[in-house]
């Protein structure tokens, strides 16, 4: 039995662990299945060196394959004998496994490499390692195919010290070499001191994930939190229109009720004042009836015998012709209901305004960073166009409504309530909110340069017509380097270029003014609340003065 697993053994391929197929045998003396040796030396191609799987012998150039007749003829013979090829056994090493470099004929896997010997052994040839006292000094790591790598490919000796001025692994002979003069350590203290800088590194990437794990936790609760509080806004909103829809229904409902009781009182009268109108008709005409009949009697005895028993004629309960007053009936009602609808349009418009910046100013995250470079302001830039029904009647728009110039005299615009009318101001038609930059190029004299509420009064020479006297505005006095805010003018950091740059961040009430010529420099900043949108404005002063907002670039 012994006999024949041997045959079997002999007989298999070291690749395919089975019979081997159009056997063939290599210089060194091993044998293979023609297709799994040539598929082995395929893959080794690249390298331009072939070796035996086996014993490692290489071969150059690639050896020609030719089938070996003779171990054919023995593989038939035991299949006619019904022999089978003995089972895999998984501790001899397979294609893909490190071979014992100690073991003959057949090879075992390799268990452990060994650093200096640069050798791979199986658990029987690696145990002086383990016994003899110089070999326990070596250093075994995993199984490793690539240990000649660790062979200095110009002197042939180990790789075993680290030049730090190169950042390379060197033998001790490119120390006296190449590498001479060079700080140069102990591969192994060198990766001594790496893998303590890597047990940091790691250290710290751990805690950064722990601290990223405790974030994202955050944010998920966040997530919950926001949106536990839409939900329930939402929920509290539908209630608050759905009790807004009934009261309205309800005084529809009564407007309705309170037509239709006047409706049936005015009817009742008027019908009351019919029938009485109606029996006096049938009274007269009842009347007429008699004194007709008296006018046809002949005899004028009978005649004025029956004419004193005739009733008078009584007073009439009407006068003689009804007075209707001059009125619209009801259409009067329908104008007050109309007036009420337009009243809660307004009131409506008005509060979707603030409840749509409420809605916005929800702000969870922390803001991005201000910008500091102009590319980096100019992501935010915004095109601002002026309003011709704000424009005070002295001014002229030009470029597109972006440019605004005092000429001194009326240039003929329609009358409007939202027009300036003493101050030479515009505002845009633009409401701002958000994020948002624009630049502003000012000429011929002082000019103001601000945002403001939209309810800033229009008629009059007050301070709540004027950008930076009105309260709730902010605005920078170009020619005098001033900044203004609820009538209160304070220095700045001047002089103020020709163009200005306007940086709104709304929701976390920044608002900065730059002066811009090559670089940017900050002028004055503002940190406040916005409640409402703002909209852009200017104030030219001197005939000729004007000021353009420029289209972002």
């Amino acid at each position: 039995m012994e006999h024949n697993q041997l045959d079997q053994e002999t007989l298999c391929c070291s690749i395919c662990l089975d019979l081997l197929k159009d056997p063939v045998a290599i210089a060194c003396g091993h044998n293979y299945c023609m297709n799994c040796i040539k598929t082995h030396w395929d893959e080794e191609d690249e390298k331009g060196i072939h070796s035996c799987p086996q014993c490692r012998e290489t071969f150059t150039p690639r050896p020609v394959l030719k089938k070996n007749t003779m171990l054919a003829a023995l593989v038939e013979q035991m299949k006619k004998t019904g022999l089978q090829a003995a089972p895999a056994d998984h501790r001899y090493a397979g294609p893909e496994d490190v071979a014992c470099d100690f073991c003959t004929g057949r090879k075992l896997k390799a268990i452990k490499s060994c650093l200096v010997c640069l050798a791979s052994y199986c658990e029987k040839h690696l145990q002086p390692h383990y016994d003899v006292a110089p070999l326990k000094k070596h250093k075994l790591v995993e199984p490793n195919k690539n240990l000649q790598e660790n062979i200095c490919s110009k002197h042939g000796k180990v790789i075993d010290i680290f030049c730090r001025t190169d950042k390379k692994c060197i033998c001790y002979l490119c120390t006296m070499d190449e590498h001479k003069g060079h700080d140069t350590v102990s591969a192994a203290a060198e990766r001594t001191e790496r893998q303590r800088e890597l047990e940091e590194r790691r250290g710290n990437i751990q805690q950064r994930i722990q601290d990223r794990e405790k974030d994202v936790k955050l944010l998920q609760q966040e997530v919950k939190a926001i949106n536990h509080s839409a939900d329930k806004t939402v929920e509290d909103s539908e209630e608050i229109f759905t009790q807004l829809i009934r009261l309205l229904q309800k005084r529809s409902s009564e407007v309705k009720q309170q037509i239709r009781s006047q409706q049936e009182t005015e009817v009742s009268r008027v019908k009351d004042v019919e029938e009485k109108l109606q029996q006096e008709i049938t009274e007269l005409k009842r009347k007429d009836a008699e004194l007709e009949q008296l006018s046809h009697t002949e005899d004028h005895n009978q005649f004025l015998l029956n004419y004193p028993s005739l009733p008078a004629l009584s007073e009439s309960t009407h006068s003689s012709s009804i007075n209707i007053r001059p009125l619209r009936h009801f259409e009067d009602v329908a104008a007050a209901v109309s007036e009420l609808r337009e009243k809660l349009q307004d009131v409506l418009r008005d509060s979707w305004t603030n409840i749509s910046l409420m809605v916005t100013e929800v702000d969870v995250l922390l803001s991005e960073p201000e910008p500091k470079s102009r590319a980096d302001f100019l992501r935010y830039s915004c095109e601002i166009t002026l309003d011709p029904n704000t424009v005070n009647a002295e001014l002229l728009l030009s470029e597109g409504n972006r440019k605004v110039t005092l000429m001194g005299q009326s240039q003929s615009y329609p009358r409007h309530p939202d027009r300036f009318s003493h101050y030479y101001q515009v505002l845009s038609k633009e409401s701002l909110t958000g994020r948002c930059y624009w630049e502003v190029e000012w000429r011929g004299g002082p000019t103001i340069i601000g945002v403001t509420y939209k309810n800033i009064s229009r008629v009059g020479i007050g301070k709540e017509c004027l950008i930076g006297d009105y309260g709730k505005s902010w605005a920078l006095n170009c020619h005098h380097s001033k900044f203004g805010h609820n009538n209160i003018w304070t220095s700045v950091l001047g002089p103020v270029s020709s163009r200005v740059g306007v940086y709104l961040d709304h929701r976390a009430g920044i608002l900065s003014f730059y002066s811009v010529s090559g670089s940017m420099t900050l002028i004055h900043r503002v940190q406040t609340r916005f409640t409402e949108p703002l909209l852009a404005g200017v104030y030219v002063y001197n005939t000729g003065c004007s000021a353009e907002f420029c289209k972002p670039n």
